[in-house]
């Protein structure tokens, strides 16, 4: 998993709130268990007409935001099924940060075991952020994980909590596998010892 140190990128205002997985990543695009090649299909309903053209007045079809790596969204972003597409989905478009009011829980966690930081605020501060983000390319938002800060174009500055142990996996890049590998040479020597004292097992 890629680490998350200092994010510094275009923030894309999606202002919608109860965003659902289906809306992130509509069903008929599950059938892959590939992580990459997602992207295209992210907000599908929302980003393409019927024929398959792009609708040019959705936020990430627009020229200022199709490189966007932040998303600042509503309130219960993220809700509906727990399918981890849709993270999937969100990091192969290029957005490694979410911002919002709230999240659901099961989106939330999936977030941090695929190396995307999702970021709840205080709605006045998540509105702060959403009128950065009309502005276009030209206002870029800096998110420093280590200091726990999120900068704005004119120099303001919001700071974010988060959980200390999920702050130290992004940073280094751990999911749960990471975690794991972490520990092989106490695993080895667990295998080792239990092979000696059971040798029928």
């Amino acid at each position: 998993m890629e680490k998350f140190t200092t994010l510094t990128g275009v923030a894309a205002p999606l202002p919608i709130r109860n965003v659902d997985t289906d809306m992130i990543i509509p069903k008929q695009f599950l059938k892959t268990i590939l992580r990459s090649g997602l992207g295209k299909s992210l907000f599908f309903e929302m980003r393409y007409d019927q024929g398959g053209k792009e609708n040019p007045d959705f936020v990430l079809n627009k020229p200022a935001y199709r490189k966007a790596e932040i998303l600042v969204a509503g309130d219960n972003f993220g809700c509906g099924s727990s399918r981890e597409h849709a993270p999937w989905a969100l990091l192969d478009f290029g957005i490694r940060c979410v911002i919002a009011p709230d999240f659901a829980d099961i989106f939330y966690n999936n977030c941090f075991q695929n190396g995307i930081l999702p970021i709840r605020l205080p709605q006045e501060d998540v509105d702060k952020l959403m009128d950065d983000a009309q502005r276009g390319a030209n206002a870029t938002v800096t998110v420093d994980l280590e200091s726990q800060e999120i900068r704005g174009p004119d120099g303001g500055v919001i700071t974010f909590d988060i959980d200390p142990f999920r702050k130290h996996c992004l940073m280094n890049g751990l999911d749960n596998i990471g975690l794991t590998l972490e520990k092989t040479d106490k695993i080895d020597t667990f295998e080792k010892q239990a092979t000696t004292n059971r040798p029928w097992a």
